[in-house]
């Protein structure tokens, strides 16, 4: 009883699946057609035959009936040929089938059947083999279909059976009986064929699913769980075509975390990445309908909107206000700010893509607006062609013949010079004369600055060994070039063949240069630390971590920078310095103030103990030649003229010498 049930519930398509219902549909709408075509050209052929046999009736009006019915299906097949179907659609176009089928089956059979009375013996056979062929052409056709082939069969085979059987001819009965066996292995070879195709769609649909899995986590950013950069991209690619192709205005946010990295630091990875979820679920929601959100790396976040400028600074603005929200994540209460770079495709020019533009405004208000959005604009643009032209005569130069140094003057309490600082120059033969502070980080970017920081400091050496000996050469180095060994080595081969001893080079880092990988960079100056040469700390007080590294890594000096000098008229601007200084005095570290440009500024220096000084007011950077002229001419002075007695504040000292290290911070 139980196979019974199965087999009524298999015959009414109860158990059919959506993917294999929709793959037999398909299979259906190429070969139904000449299912159709196949009955109504043999109808024809047998009631042509019975022309002059049978009534007008059996041989026009019934076949006109037939053929009329099966052309009207076919038709009807053929107009789905390309449309697109869903499952449920796809189902109860298979119910129709075979019961439509079944009908016709029975029209078709009881009128062959019929006309098979009429006519001789040539008739007759035709007739029988009508029957046989149609029987088996129909199998066929609709072998996607076993439950439709099925049912077509047994209404066929079993009454021609019977009236084979029934007439009492040898050779009709044995007609019949083949007819009947060779159906049944057709039957056989359809289920078997039809096995072989669910079994084919199963795996198609499981590497459909597969491929759908692959492609989601190929898209998806696995720790925040919104499109990844791949997937950004991919779709940016498609909604600028979309855009252009409709005339419709398109827009481009990129926003970066503003203090990620140092709370990243402070509290861990696993905190930072707990950080970035709710950075993610905060500001998804925030996207319009349309819009795609995504995270590209890092902490920096990126969405595409169909929206004006206005709307897409309003979007950005509600984010960048979003993000400034204090997050509470487990037992911590943590803020972050966000600066957004905007860019609108209808302002972005046709040589440069929309997200450099997004990002080149990122890169602008990092600097100026942090925190709050910077909109693209056709100034950036020329900003853009100028980088862009700067960039590519710096890949281009003739780093040797190009760059230049200068020399700025370090002096010391008593006036005299105990260091100069060597300040790279580029003289481009086709941009023209380039600032360090724009060249140096495309240098950066493009990967060329550990051949120009090479480049400088040999000519940097070159020079300052025509320095007097109780002169030391400062030095900067890039971010980069601490983190690769191979520009370490290069600047210990470097001093190694140089005829200044080790003793008489500072290397100055920024926190920049620790920040970006401090292991390596720490591993760096360990190196070059056992080489003699001594370390500078530059920009001291700008970053959140320089007293760290001042107890982390062995510091010589540090360089205040000169944002504080610009305060020395103010008590909280002293009260600031004088700390530093102080604190530099316990830890037994120099001390070098940066920006000097003014005679009170460096009396307030020297009044709370600073040991170097180093600005305008002494020297701007000058080209090797003219430096050495100005420090003979600085030497002749001081040898005629007494040296000014300095009087360090004995206050200040008394203070220094009783306080503990552990209160030293500020």
């Amino acid at each position: 009883m139980l196979h019974l049930t199965d087999f009524i519930r298999w015959m009414a398509l109860r158990d059919v699946s959506p993917d294999l219902a929709v793959a037999q549909f398909r299979e259906l709408r190429k070969q139904v057609p000449l299912l159709y075509a196949l009955l109504s050209v043999n109808a024809v052929a047998v009631a042509y035959t019975h022309l002059n046999h049978a009534p007008d009736w059996m041989t026009i009006w019934i076949p006109l009936v037939l053929v009329s019915a099966s052309v009207i299906r076919m038709f009807a097949w053929l107009r789905h040929s390309e449309s697109p179907i869903d499952a449920r659609e796809a189902i109860r176009q298979l119910r129709r089938t075979a019961l439509v089928g079944s009908v016709l089956a029975v029209a078709y059979i009881s009128w062959a059947l019929n006309l098979s009375r009429y006519g001789g013996d040539h008739e007759q056979a035709h007739v029988a083999i009508f029957i046989a062929i149609t029987v088996i052409g129909c199998i066929f056709c609709l072998m996607p279909l076993p439950q439709a082939a099925l049912a077509i069969t047994g209404i066929v085979i079993a009454p021609s059976l019977y009236y084979y059987l029934s007439i009492g001819d040898t050779v009709y009965a044995a007609i019949g009986i083949n007819m009947a066996l060779v159906t049944i292995v057709i039957i056989r070879v359809v289920i078997i064929g039809y096995k072989a195709f669910v079994r084919l769609v199963r795996a198609r649909s499981e590497l459909d699913r597969l491929n759908r899995e692959v492609t989601l986590l190929a898209n998806t950013d696995p720790l925040t769980a919104i499109p990844n950069r791949r997937h950004f991209f991919t779709e940016l690619a498609h909604s600028i075509e979309n855009a252009r192709s409709e005339g419709s205005d398109f827009a481009v946010g990129v926003i970066d975390l503003d203090r990620f990295k140092s709370i990243n630091d402070a509290m861990g990875h696993l905190f930072g990445d707990r950080l970035l979820q709710a950075v993610a679920v905060r500001l998804q929601p925030l996207v319009q309908t349309g819009g795609l959100f995504a995270r590209l790396g890092g902490d920096e976040f990126a969405f595409q909107i169909s929206a004006s400028a206005e709307e897409a600074t309003k979007l950005a603005n509600t984010l960048c206000e979003e993000l400034s929200k204090p997050y509470q994540v487990g037992d911590k209460t943590v803020s972050v700010g966000a600066t957004c770079g905007l860019a609108v495709l209808s302002v972005v020019g046709e040589s440069t893509s929309i997200y450099d533009a997004a990002d080149y405004a990122l890169y602008n208000g990092k600097t100026d607006r942090r925190g709050f959005t910077t909109l693209y604009a056709a100034s950036h643009e020329e900003q853009i062609r100028s980088e862009r032209a700067i960039e590519s005569a710096l890949q281009s130069a003739d780093l040797n013949n190009e760059m230049d140094i200068h020399f700025q003057p370090i002096m010391n309490r008593v006036g005299g010079v105990c260091a100069v600082e060597a300040l790279a120059r580029w003289t481009s033969p086709t941009v023209g004369s380039i600032r360090p502070d724009v060249f140096i980080p495309l240098a950066e970017k493009t990967g060329i600055v550990h051949r120009l920081t090479l480049a400088l400091f040999n000519k940097s050496l070159r020079a300052a060994e025509m320095l007097p000996a109780d002169i030391k050469l400062s030095f900067n180095l890039s971010a980069h070039d601490l983190t690769s060994s191979e520009t370490v080595l290069g600047l210990i081969a470097l001093i190694r063949h140089s005829e200044m001893p080790p003793s008489r080079i500072v290397l100055e880092l920024t926190e920049t240069a620790l920040m970006r990988n401090f292991e390596a960079a720490e591993d760096g100056i360990l190196l070059l630390r056992r080489l003699g040469v001594e370390i500078a700390l530059d920009d001291f007080g700008t970053g959140y971590s320089s007293l760290g590294y001042l107890q982390r890594l062995p510091i010589d000096k540090v360089k205040i920078d000169r944002c504080f000098i610009k305060d020395t008229g103010t008590s909280t601007g002293r009260d600031l310095l004088a700390a530093i200084i102080a604190l530099c005095s316990k830890m037994k570290i120099g001390c070098i103030a940066e920006g000097v440009e003014e005679v009170e500024q460096l009396n307030t220096l020297i009044d709370l103990g600073c040991e170097g000084f180093q600005g305008y007011f002494y020297s701007k950077p000058l080209p090797p030649q003219e430096f050495f002229a100005w420090l003979a001419g600085r030497q002749r002075k001081l040898s005629v003229t007494e040296p000014p007695t300095i009087k360090v504040r004995g206050l200040m000292t008394e203070i220094v010498d009783r306080l503990p290290a552990q209160s030293l911070v500020f």
